[in-house]
């Protein structure tokens, strides 16, 4: 079967991935190679996918690549000196490594960190007078700051640091300018490595090199890549979406306004209904695996789609609703078990601070074009809005 990443509209999954859904929560599908896979849009089996040993991670087996509609954007050509691919990195030596440095010390400063950061962003966008695009000036801007600030980033390199990772993520006009900022990223990541060897301070890089003396410079600088592609992307258009959904649902708008304690449940339901990885991860059957009465064949691919998973009628009560006081506790917006997406904690922090500055400061704030005239974003596996115009 083939797909489409398009959407009917900015906040529910694709139109065929709704109606799979619809039947059954494991699917046959057939990859673009001619063999044979599995489609899971069920959130109980889902988890069972992403937590039992007996699927193993993307990458670790041979298998054949995923439909040409859900094809992880093809990376630009590695540069030399950056031979370790952010793929390879999956392996548990390196997530524990960069789990323990994500210690409770260090999210609460970020979190102090970014509350600092969202106010100075928004003093600009106010600079630049109402309307302003709300992706260019601060969703895709922040998750940028807060990354530099956790690898130790010079100010000085800041701006540069920023501009490349929102032209990598896709937000570039051309492939030519796309290729350039991808090369920038990594011999700039490069030079970060080697001046935290020089100069350790306080960050994530000079953390690692201290946890594992070990580690290589390509190590590092693959690592501190995979921060950015787990933090980054994902993040801006997460908050750029929240923004977008809480502006066309006055109801839930005014329900967060008038009772800040929601925010954090608030997030965790944004993050489960607005799931913005149109399709994945994929995990490989290591040997035959009964899932619900269905056998999964060893060496088959299966395919889940969080964004269904989230929207289980038999997980969530009316799922097609956004509701900012639902306990949407163990939904499956960064995946789960121990491949959990890294960028989780980041994106929590960045939704947090990011919507609570953005509604203090414009009490008043809304969309500047009719909802229908936001660009959506289908042309990656990252879904998003291209412009935001807000206006206040």
């Amino acid at each position: 079967m083939a797909f489409s990443t398009a959407r009917g509209n900015a906040f529910d999954p694709p139109a065929t991935i709704r109606d799979i859904h619809a039947n059954e929560p494991l699917t046959r599908l057939r990859f673009t190679d001619g063999r044979l896979g599995w489609l899971v849009t069920g959130y109980s089996t889902a988890r069972t996918v992403l937590t039992d040993p007996r699927f193993g991670a993307r990458g670790e087996n041979e298998h054949p690549a995923v439909p040409r509609a859900v094809t992880l954007a093809e990376y630009p050509a590695v540069p030399p000196g950056m031979p370790v691919r952010p793929e390879n990195l999956e392996h548990q030596r390196y997530r524990t490594l960069l789990a323990g440095q994500f210690t409770a010390d260090r999210i609460h400063r970020l979190t102090g960190w970014t509350e600092k950061a969202t106010g100075e962003l928004l003093d600009a966008m106010e600079r630049t007078g109402s309307p302003a695009d709300l992706i260019a000036h601060y969703a895709l801007p922040l998750p940028a700051l807060l990354i530099g600030e956790l690898l130790g980033v010079p100010h000085a390199d800041r701006e540069r640091f920023g501009h490349d990772a929102a032209v990598w993520s896709g937000h570039g006009t051309s492939a030519e300018e796309i290729t350039a900022a991808f090369a920038s990223l990594v011999a700039f990541l490069h030079r970060l490595v080697a001046l935290k060897r020089a100069r350790p301070g306080d960050d994530i890089l000079s953390g690692l090199m201290r946890a594992d003396p070990a580690l290589t410079d390509e190590e590092l600088a693959a690592l501190a890549f995979l921060l950015l592609i787990a933090g980054h992307e994902a993040t801006a258009h997460q908050l750029g979406l929240a923004v977008f959904a809480l502006l066309g649902d006055p109801a839930q708008l005014a329900a967060l306004r008038a009772d800040r304690s929601l925010t954090d449940g608030a997030v965790e339901e944004l993050l489960r209904y607005l799931s913005v990885v149109h399709h994945g991860p994929t995990r490989a059957a290591r040997q035959d695996v009964d899932l619900g009465g269905t056998t999964v064949r060893a060496g088959e691919v299966v395919v889940v789609s969080l964004a269904a998973a989230n929207r289980d009628p038999r997980r969530f009560t009316d799922p097609e609703r956004l509701d900012v006081t639902r306990d949407a506790a163990g939904h499956l917006a960064f995946g789960h078990g121990i491949h959990r997406c890294l960028g989780g904690q980041l994106a929590r922090i960045a939704l947090r601070a990011g919507l609570t500055a953005l509604l203090d400061r414009f009490p008043d704030l809304r969309l500047a074009v009719p909802a229908a005239e936001v660009p959506l974003r289908h042309d990656a596996q990252v879904h998003g809005v291209l412009r935001l115009p807000v206006a206040w």
